[in-house]
């Protein structure tokens, strides 16, 4: 019996038995296309489960905002302005204090529970890892807001007026009132420049409004305040006026 040998068996060129490398190549083509396909969609899927994680803590937040009320005469938290060095009541970390023993108190940097959002990028000391700011409106009177006309009334303490604390009951469209909502424009970062915050026409937010709607909105869908911006803290007519719809 005479060997024939002139048959070869091909063997594959690595060594992964049953594939060819051109068939690898093939394999690992069709990956990359799928996953070019799908990250886009895990990115999105990603960007709007932080989003209604925000508006969750927010909607915990008026949990708490309404047992705050029934503590304390139907009154919003109100304080005498600024609280600390460079610390105002509108701001996450300032009035942090009044409603932390309504959402289960020890909230503080170290542990932001709802004050701060999943998508929030700030550097996290800046601002205590507090994402939500509080609206001036429900500290000072329909008057006194009608007043102040300028960021500076936000920051000054020449121009700081006293603090008036609002009842909710004075709320005169609780369906178009903000009373907390997102500082930053975390879920639509601004790609050009820094972000303005309530001071800017630039972004969208989640806000809480005092009927405990949650509603994700466009600055530019915001009624423009007495400082010319779309700014909660200085609605016109203060507690008594609106801020959306325009």
């Amino acid at each position: 019996m005479t060997e024939d040998r002139g048959q070869r068996t091909e063997k594959p060129v690595i060594g992964l038995p049953g594939f060819s490398l051109i068939e690898l190549l093939v394999v690992i083509s069709i990956i990359a296309a799928a996953l070019a396909i799908l990250m886009p969609g895990l990115g999105k899927a990603r960007s709007v489960a932080r989003r209604t994680g925000c508006a969750s803590n927010l909607r915990q937040i008026d949990v708490a905002i309404s047992s705050y009320l029934n503590s304390n005469d139907d009154k919003y938290p109100a304080a005498q302005d600024p609280l600390y060095p460079n610390i105002w009541l509108w701001m996450g970390r300032g009035w942090r204090g009044f409603i932390s023993p309504h959402l289960g108190g020890n909230i503080d940097a170290n542990n932001p529970s709802v004050l701060l959002c999943p998508a929030d990028r700030t550097e996290p000391n800046r601002f205590e890892q507090t994402s939500y700011s509080y609206s001036m409106a429900l500290y000072h009177s329909p008057e006194q807001i009608d007043d102040m006309n300028s960021i500076q009334h936000a920051y000054n303490p020449a121009l700081v007026k006293p603090s008036i604390g609002q009842k909710c009951v004075n709320v005169a469209n609780p369906a178009g009132k903000i009373i907390i909502g997102e500082w930053y424009s975390n879920h639509r970062p601004i790609m050009q420049g820094n972000d303005p915050g309530w001071w800017g026409l630039t972004g969208q937010r989640n806000f809480l409004f005092a009927d405990g709607q949650v509603k994700f909105l466009k600055a530019v869908d915001i009624r423009t305040a007495n400082d010319g911006n779309p700014n909660p803290n200085l609605t016109k007519n203060g507690i008594k006026g609106t801020d959306w719809p325009k």
